[in-house]
């Protein structure tokens, strides 16, 4: 029996049947080919931004929903139930990582230039902050923006940038004072096209095969001073703050991905015969799908917790962190369970279970690592 989420609305809830709807008529049934082809394609992600989808978080005079984070955690948590991460990780960099740096910080003429089209799809946004020896450690970037005098020349590169092989717009993390350290990084609007900007390679990855991953390279890239994104020297502060938005929602995503893994394998063992009952007959399978169930049940709950927190204005580091350390270990310790029930097919490439599998393990890795979460709970538990 499922119990009512008391953080839903009667619009969040109508939100959630639609993505469902939306997984259910477009993404289920294409989503092989976008593994095979390494992205999701321009057409179904102009659909979404036709219904609605891209601008959850955005003002209603560019098209947006003007909704919050519990609408994010929402949406995040459906994606998660499509079975293909590397769908929900294209989708949720461009709405959840990347485009809210321009909605934060960006300036009026910003906004116009870019907003309305962001909200319909047809600029599709990357964020750019991590680096082949930065990735956790957003202070340690190399990537350097100097001062000519009418705007910045960028050098550099970056790594693991989703969106980066087919995205339109970059917003890249570099160091305008490199000796200030974490106070001299400053955010920059970099648009496809521009002369110098690249594409190094497409990374071929282990999971999220869906999502276009790249190594992007700067040599002498030109940006006008109209492309630098909130103040001068303090873009760390905004990677900061957005950072509780992006592992809000992977943390979220994650819980849509281990409730479909143990609902798959609930049906799985219950109609799967082995020495004269089914799978479901034994106990120990039984006990250890509950178990999961109610793990996952305690991370939904924390999750929308942090989501409402965040709504309050509250200060949610803590929380958010815990919320993420955990679910990224869990819906590991969910797949590695359902891939063992589902035994030896589910061990060949065609089982939707072993496609979650490898998506899964980024989930304690992406938006920061379970290790510096768990850090981040640490220091702000420490009585002294």
């Amino acid at each position: 029996m499922t119990h009512p989420n008391i953080y839903l609305t009667d619009e969040l809830a109508a939100f959630a049947a639609q993505t469902h709807r939306f997984i259910e008529d477009e993404v289920k049934p294409q989503g092989d080919l976008w593994e095979e082809s390494g992205f999701v394609p321009r057409e179904v992600l102009k659909k979404m931004g036709a219904i609605g989808f891209f601008g959850i978080r955005h003002p209603e005079e560019y098209g947006g929903l003007a909704l919050g984070p519990l609408a994010s955690c929402v949406f995040a948590e459906a994606l998660g139930t499509s079975t293909f991460g590397g769908f929900g990780a294209t989708v949720l960099v461009h709405t959840d990582m990347a485009s809210p740096h321009l909605l934060r910080a960006g300036t009026t003429e910003q906004h116009e230039r870019f907003l309305a089209k962001i909200v319909s799809g047809d600029i599709i946004t990357a964020i750019a902050v991590t680096e082949p020896d930065a990735g956790s450690d957003v202070a340690a970037i190399r990537t350097t923006a100097t001062s000519d005098g009418t705007g910045f020349r960028i050098n550099g590169s970056k790594m693991f940038i989703t969106n980066g092989v087919y995205g339109d717009l970059m917003i890249v993390a570099a160091k305008t004072d490199p000796a200030a350290g974490s106070g001299g990084i400053t955010m920059f609007l970099v648009e496809r096209g521009a002369e110098g900007f690249s594409v190094g390679r497409a990374l071929s990855k282990h999971g999220w095969l869906s999502s276009d991953t790249a190594e992007l390279v700067f040599e002498d890239v030109w940006v006008p001073e109209e492309n630098v994104l909130g103040e001068l020297n303090r873009g760390f502060y905004s990677i900061m703050e957005n950072f509780q938005n992006e592992r809000l929602v992977l943390a979220a995503q994650s819980i849509g991905e281990a409730q479909t893994a143990i609902d798959l394998t609930l049906q799985y063992t219950q109609t799967r015969e082995a020495f004269g009952a089914t799978l479901y007959d034994k106990q120990t399978i039984q006990q250890r799908l509950a178990m999961m169930q109610a793990r996952v049940d305690a991370g939904r709950q924390l999750a929308y917790h942090c989501a409402w927190l965040m709504e309050q204005g509250v200060e949610a580091v803590k929380e958010v962190s815990g919320l993420k350390a955990y679910m990224g270990e869990l819906v590991n310790e969910v797949l590695y369970v359902c891939v063992q029930f589902h035994g030896g097919m589910c061990y060949m490439r065609e089982s939707t279970i072993e496609r979650m599998s490898r998506d899964a393990r980024i989930q304690s890795i992406g938006g920061g690592a379970t290790e510096i979460m768990l850090q981040e709970v640490a220091k702000r538990s420490y009585i002294g």
